[in-house]
């Protein structure tokens, strides 16, 4: 077989963790190759070792039989890999064409920037990938999916050999993912090897040739996709078999007629005369298109995003929430879609992101904090949740995405809040993390806690939700019982269908 690259012991340790042992596979030229393992599997810390981000700590890799180590990923680039990474590296005020050659411009002889000459590359190399929208525009005004052809255009510009795929679709609408698959085809048939990382397996197998399993930093097994299950997969993942990641949910609730929430007319700029009730110990499931009010409507009602009109009433009661500190005094939370930048101080430890809303709590008069408190409850929401981790100093920045989340929830399931709002949960998370946060938001809901779930994964919503409330256009298309919920009926009021 034609191996472009081939990895041999590859290890890596930072202190305290080892995150890669002894990984070693290969992956074959022209093919569209995915890698696959739980949030800590070390699929990410292989990435960043064939990028150039990091260096192993011992093995080496090999590119076009050549052995290879880069110290920085500009050389990973010159010599043909690049990386393509969840969250993009552009400069939001700078041109599509001056982010494409940031670093690496094209000049004239008397040493100005050939201006002229860069926009051609540029719109030559976006009409390689069929991409049509306008370049000037700074990226901050260019959809998602516009910034993500930016950011594959800088790298195939500069003739690569292997591109890596990190959680591609992790912020695509449909029909945008549709695009980046037909946009994977021609850059295999043009003889570019994909490296792809995913949670969605069903896009794995979609798009993959072979696939590569990590589990805990080892090496696990390469396999043909098309000789896999879904299922197969998910054991080599997790090292057990997952029947059903959804709990099931209660027959019949103790507090099904207990309403804790009753929302009526909220309405700003992006959603108008939103009203719904919440019950005791529910989830309630929100579902639609991207761009249908969802977030807004959750922001507008904790007030992080103000309100022309919005009534609140809280066990009966009429709550006046006008900023998120109001809305957590009612007892209502929000934990946000982006983990990174709205929940998590990344460079602090995972001690202090947890314990940073109780704070008060957790002091005297004197504001003087009760240490050892403190230290018993991070600690239990380390075993609780299942957050894997060396010790509660780690900094949240050096955790695995799924553990991040589990700290997100911590630090918010501790403030003892009694409605918790949940923004994409799982989004850019493996199954097996996946399986442990439902189980943590049944165990609440069956605990009287009650739970809005905003959900932009289908199953998720008809697997979790007691209710599904369905939005279109920033209203409230329709409300539906869980069990009679199907993704035909939530697809035909999503998509601005009536009472059928």
């Amino acid at each position: 077989m034609d191996n472009i690259l081939v990895m041999k012991n590859i290890t890596k340790s930072f202190p305290g963790v080892t995150a890669l042992k002894g990984v070693s596979f290969n992956i074959r030229r022209g093919e569209v190759h995915a890698i696959v393992g739980e949030n800590g599997a070390g699929k990410s810390t292989l990435m960043k070792i064939l990028s150039g981000v990091y260096q192993p700590t011992s093995g080496e890799f090999f590119l076009d039989g050549r052995k290879v180590s880069f110290k920085d990923p500009k050389e990973a680039q010159l010599s043909g890999i690049s990386i393509i990474h969840q969250e993009f590296s552009l400069i939001p005020y700078l041109n599509s064409v001056e982010n494409i050659y940031l670093g690496r411009e094209i000049r004239k002889a008397n040493g100005l920037l050939d201006k002229k000459k860069m926009r051609e590359k540029a719109e030559e190399t976006l009409k390689r990938l069929n991409a049509d929208f306008d370049l000037n525009k700074p990226i901050a005004h260019l959809s998602v999916a516009n910034q993500q052809f930016i950011e594959i255009a800088k790298a195939i510009s500069i003739d690569t050999k292997v591109l890596i795929f990190d959680e591609p679709t992790a912020s695509l609408t449909g029909n945008e993912i549709n695009n980046l698959f037909k946009l994977i085809e021609t850059l295999k048939a043009d003889g570019v090897t994909i490296i792809y990382i995913s949670h969605h397996l069903d896009e794995i197998i979609h798009i993959c040739d072979r696939l590569t399993v990590l589990r805990d930093g080892e090496y696990v097994d390469t396999k043909d996709v098309a000789k896999c299950t879904k299922q197969e997969i998910v054991k080599m993942m997790v090292g057990r078999e997952i029947i059903n990641v959804f709990p099931e949910r209660p027959s019949h609730h103790q507090f099904r007629n207990e309403i804790r929430l009753q929302v009526k007319k909220i309405t700003n700029s992006n959603v108008s005369d939103i009203s719904f009730d919440l019950k005791k110990g529910e989830i309630l499931g929100v579902a639609g298109l991207v761009g249908s009010g969802r977030t807004e409507m959750v922001r507008a009602l904790v007030g992080a995003d103000p309100a022309e009109e919005k009534e609140v009433y809280i066990n009966g009661e009429k709550a006046t929430i006008k900023n998120p500190t109001d809305a957590l005094s009612h007892g209502i939370c929000l934990i946000p879609e982006s983990r990174k930048t709205q929940g998590l101080i990344l460079d602090m430890s995972i001690k202090k992101n947890i314990s940073l809303p109780i704070l008060n709590e957790l002091s005297n008069r004197l504001k003087i904090i009760n240490r050892k408190r403190e230290n018993n409850i991070v600690n239990k929401s380390i075993k609780d949740l299942l957050i894997k981790t060396p010790s509660s100093m780690q900094k949240a920045k050096n955790l695995s995405g799924g553990n991040q989340q589990k700290v997100v929830l911590a630090k918010w399931i501790n403030t003892d809040s009694n409605i918790l709002i949940f923004d994409e949960p799982t989004r850019g998370i493996d199954i097996g993390a996946k399986e442990e946060i439902y189980r943590l938001m049944r165990d609440l809901a069956d605990d009287g806690i009650s739970i809005i779930m905003i959900s932009s994964e289908l199953p998720e919503v008809l697997g979790m939700s007691d209710r599904v409330l369905v939005m279109y256009k920033g209203r409230v298309q329709a409300m539906l019982d869980g069990k009679e919920a199907t993704q035909e009926k939530v697809m035909h009021y999503a998509t601005g269908g009536v009472n059928q």
